[in-house]
């Protein structure tokens, strides 16, 4: 593929500031490892979610990593990774996976901004809001896989129930 141009974007914001502001207006709990990354505790309806930007100058992208404070044993792996297949199935944007060396659950996205383009504040918080909103739809399916000891199949249609009328 030919290269259109070679030149260096100019950014007027680096798009981790942003995070880091959208995480300090919130008063969440953030550390900036350096100038590309910020690491930030974000509370969801099930668990607090361990949510990590990356900027990837070489591609780039703003990458976010959420995950769970959850490790899979090794006796529950295979189930879990086909879980992770099904709830991939469904989704649209992002995905789970899981690092085998670690045996800890996440959800990735990234958010290309190729050519320079400008990341907002809106979009920002929306890569987040689908990571945690993903991650709270399916923490469940991972908890009966992980200590139910439940199918995957079982697992995701009792976090797929649609609710019918009040209590």
């Amino acid at each position: 593929m030919a290269h259109l141009l070679e030149l260096e974007p100019d950014r007027t914001v680096h798009p981790v500031d942003i995070i880091e502001h959208i995480a300090s207006i919130n008063d969440w709990n953030f550390e900036r490892q350096d100038a590309d990354e910020i690491s930030i505790s974000v509370r969801g309806n099930w668990a607090d979610y361990h949510v990590s930007f990356n900027w990837m100058e070489d591609l780039e992208s703003l990458h976010i990593a959420a995950a769970f404070d959850l490790k899979v044993p090794d006796t529950r792996r295979t189930e879990v990774k086909q879980l992770i297949s099904l709830i991939n199935e469904q989704l649209w944007i992002g995905h789970f996976d899981m690092w085998n060396h670690e045996g800890v659950v996440l959800f990735r996205n990234s958010h290309l901004l190729t050519g320079g383009a400008e990341v907002s504040p809106q979009q920002c918080e929306a890569l987040l809001r689908s990571a945690t909103d993903s991650c709270d739809l399916y923490y469940q399916a991972f908890q009966f896989v992980i200590w139910a000891g439940k199918s995957a199949a079982d697992a995701l249609s009792q976090v797929m129930f649609e609710t019918v009328g009040e209590a």
